[in-house]
């Protein structure tokens, strides 16, 4: 469906691709945070908040059509680096329950804050479905 795209002698990455070819529809995921439907956030706490972002993505995904496996690239936006690689076990965990073992190009990126103040968390995604 996708071509990952991982130059010959480079260390293969764990957990995303250096990049991915794709042809198809696009689906453009705008900046997601951890709030639910009703934009309340449910909890501060950094993973819950990835979980319920990732969940949102893939609502946004579902109204264009597209699946988590159509995912070409994300980008990850937080606010504190060290709760982020405090939280890599728990953060792997939502990510294969929602998304599941696709693992597109991805950044991720410390920002000073973020719009939403209760935002720990803010993931962009860009999908492409086969034609």
């Amino acid at each position: 469906m996708h071509t990952i795209l991982q130059p010959e002698g480079w260390a293969k990455p764990i957990g995303y691709a250096n990049g991915m070819a794709a042809t198809g529809r696009m689906v453009f995921v705008g900046g997601q945070v951890g709030w639910n439907a009703a934009c309340e956030f449910e909890s501060d706490d950094f993973v819950e908040q990835v979980r319920q972002t990732l969940k949102n993505v893939v609502a946004i995904l579902a109204e264009g059509g597209a699946e988590p496996k159509h995912i070409t690239s994300m980008t990850w936006y937080f606010t504190d680096k060290q709760e982020y690689l405090g939280n890599l076990k728990g953060l792997g965990q939502a990510y294969r329950e929602i998304i599941g073992r696709h693992f597109p190009a991805m950044a991720a990126v410390q920002v000073v804050a973020l719009v939403e103040d209760r935002a720990k968390i803010e993931i962009q995604a860009t999908a492409v479905i086969p034609e």
